[in-house]
């Protein structure tokens, strides 16, 4: 009888300690990629240097409140807890952000069941610039590597086509920039059977919808001087997203999640 109750007290002990020191696993959303998926605000001064120009996955993570989770349940299971950790960076190509050591960084922290979303292609098609260009075969190699050390760490892979630019407009209709990158995304990732969220036609969609004048005014970094310390003089980009455009791409990804 005294042994059992040493027993029943010891399992105790061992239930209230997994109680107390149980934490469930965060996922994680990694987002890699250029300027526009980039979190300026993790940059020193940013209220002053860079204000308002954000990238959609600087204003990503409101969407994965609690409450939202089972909205995407598709692609997290039953995360509890979902953290986005944007290793995006400006003026970075897929080969760059390979010889920068930053994906080798990424897939060191991988961890089964965490997610890693690539957005490239803006810099890739930069064939003026050599330092960051890269071809298409060239671009659909990076994206290989990246989609298949992704599955080796038991994480989950998703392509993305390039955001468009605010340009060029016709006819009312806002059409692709990006010449053959697009597809070419589009072409890894059904070749190797992962998901993919066309984002250049979803967001080409969106702002034709909003108008022109809207999109360049509201969510691209154009204005007037004197608005913004960090632009004294003003800005003219029809690239880079204020913080309304932001905020609607992001909004443009999380629902295609919801529909992978």
């Amino acid at each position: 009888m005294k042994k059992f109750k040493i027993f029943i007290i010891g399992m105790c002990s061992v239930l209230l300690l997994g109680a107390f020191g149980f934490k469930s696993k965060v996922t994680k959303i990694y987002l890699i990629g250029d300027s526009t998926v980039a979190d300026y605000s993790l940059e020193e001064n940013y209220q002053t240097k860079k204000f308002p120009q954000v990238g959609w996955g600087q204003v990503f993570q409101p969407f994965f409140q609690k409450d939202s989770l089972k909205l995407v349940k598709n692609i997290l299971g039953n995360a509890k807890e979902v953290k986005i950790d944007d290793r995006a960076k400006g003026g970075r190509s897929t080969r760059t952000f390979f010889q920068e050591g930053r994906w080798a960084s990424v897939y060191k922290s991988l961890q089964k069941g965490d997610v890693v979303m690539m957005q490239f292609g803006h810099n890739d098609a930069s064939v003026e610039k050599t330092e960051r260009y890269v071809n298409i075969e060239g671009y659909k190699e990076f994206l290989r590597l990246f989609i298949n050390q992704t599955k080796e760490k038991g994480a989950i892979p998703i392509v993305l086509t390039p955001v468009a630019r605010n340009y060029p407009w016709k006819d009312g209709k806002l059409s692709n920039v990006h010449g053959d990158y697009p597809q070419a995304a589009i072409e890894v990732a059904k070749e190797l059977n992962v998901k993919y969220i066309d984002l250049n036609e979803l967001s080409m969609n969106f702002f034709s919808s909003k108008g022109q004048d809207y999109v360049t005014t509201n969510y691209f970094m154009n204005f007037e001087s004197g608005k913004y310390p960090a632009f004294p003089e003003g800005q003219k980009d029809n690239t880079h997203f204020q913080t309304e455009g932001g905020i609607e791409v992001a909004r443009l990804v999380f629902e295609a999640m919801k529909k992978l």
